[in-house]
Order: structure tokens, then C-alpha cells, then sequence
């Protein structure tokens, strides 16, 4: 691509993106949802970093908050990563305080997760940010936009 091609969107009204060129008819739609995400959790991640943590805990405090009772099996299947892939940040979270683990007393060999209260804290301001953003455009995109958002989501998550 030379140089000439890329260019930054100044109109008003358009999403600041750069104008790349367009391959398939779906691009748009790509390039917005690639967009409007770094958009939705810049501030998430801006917060997170302060605390020296990064998008990647917060994906792991988000799953062990809402998964009352859930193990690190439970968070592997939620999160679809490796274990391999998990150890180091969630070492992290275990060494910092924010994630604890204690024994199912029902099944003695699992091991349950939950938040600290600090990990609590650093969880709802991250997606403080994060809701803040979504309903800001929920609003100015109109009404029916959240729930034509959540079905066009919940059908590309099946895939």
C-alpha cells in the first residue's frame, strides 16, 4: 500500500479510522467493529495500566467475577486461551492480591476463584470505562441500536 493510500478520515461525523482500501463488501463492518473496540476499552486499558495490569486481566477478573464458583478448568473453557497462556497473568493477579483461590469443599481436588476486594475495585472501575463508552453510543445511535448490536454479537460469538 503506498503511502498516498492511507489517509486519515477527517469528515465530520465519521469514525476516525484510516481509509483503507476496501477488499469485500463487509470491510466497513470489519474495520468498525476492530475500531469501535480499541475505542470502547482505550480508557479500560489507560486505567489498568496505572495498576500494571492489561487487557488480559481484565478479561480474567471479568469471567472470575460473574462466575460464582468457578475454577480455573471453568476459566480456560470461559476464556478459550491455553493454560500456558493463563499462568503468567494469572500468577499476577494471585501475587497482587486482586484474585484468591480457595478449596471447593465439595470436591476437594478444585480449586475456586474469586476476587479480593481490591480485584473487585479494579474490575468495576475497568468496565466503568468500558459501560460508559457503550451507553454513550447506545444513546446517540438510537433506540433499537443496543438490541441490533446484541444480535448481530450473539450471533457472530456461535461461530
Amino acid at each position: 500500500m503506498s503511502p498516498s493510500s492511507v489517509k486519515p478520515s477527517t469528515a465530520r461525523n465519521q469514525v476516525n479510522v484510516i481509509d483503507l482500501k476496501k477488499l469485500d463488501p463487509l470491510d466497513d463492518a470489519l474495520a468498525l467493529m476492530y475500531f469501535g473496540w480499541r475505542g470502547m476499552t482505550r480508557a479500560a486499558d489507560e486505567y489498568l495500566a496505572t495498576v500494571g495490569l492489561s487487557r488480559v486481566h481484565h478479561r480474567i477478573l471479568y469471567a472470575v467475577l460473574r462466575g460464582d464458583g468457578i475454577t480455573m478448568s471453568d476459566l480456560l473453557a470461559i476464556l478459550q486461551i491455553s493454560k500456558q497462556a493463563l499462568h503468567r497473568p494469572m500468577k499476577q493477579l494471585l501475587d497482587e492480591g486482586y484474585v484468591a483461590v480457595k478449596r471447593d469443599p465439595a470436591r476437594h481436588r478444585f480449586k475456586i476463584l474469586e476476587l479480593t476486594p481490591a480485584g473487585r475495585t479494579v474490575e468495576r472501575i475497568a468496565s466503568g470505562h468500558e459501560r460508559k463508552i457503550m451507553a454513550r453510543a447506545f444513546k446517540k445511535a438510537g433506540a433499537g441500536s443496543q438490541a441490533a448490536w446484541s444480535a448481530v454479537m450473539a450471533e457472530a460469538a456461535r461461530d
